[in-house]
């Protein structure tokens, strides 16, 4: 890790554009986005209950299509806040979204494991 006085920069073993982590980030964003809703929905069949109380409420109103519009509402907000971000940390925006989804997907397949 370096410093130029005002921002602090890291150096990865490989040379990693801001663009192509922001373009891995979002991959991972559509990849845990759909294993998080095909989980939780494998979860809710087997008869475990969605725990986040924000999804359970669109999952019991309006069920996939609730969910599905959950997701693309949390989407949209970082699509529309990621122009706000310098080039070199618009990484976090799908981060942020990447992150505790897949955390949700490890979570999800843990506890199906244990109704098997």
């Amino acid at each position: 890790m370096s410093s130029d006085g005002a921002h602090a920069r890291v150096h990865f073993p490989v040379d990693v554009s801001p663009v192509a982590l922001e373009r891995f980030c979002w991959i991972l964003v559509g990849v845990s986005l759909v294993g998080d809703i095909v989980t939780t929905f494998v979860g809710l069949h087997m008869g475990l209950a969605e725990s986040n109380p924000i999804a359970r409420s669109a999952i019991e109103g309006y069920g996939l299509v609730g969910m599905i519009a959950l997701k693309a509402f949390a989407v949209g907000i970082g699509l529309v806040c990621r122009p706000l971000l310098p080039v070199a940390y618009r990484a976090i925006v799908p981060a942020g979204l990447a992150v505790p989804w897949t955390a949700a997907v490890f979570i999800n397949l843990y506890m199906i494991s244990t109704v098997i």
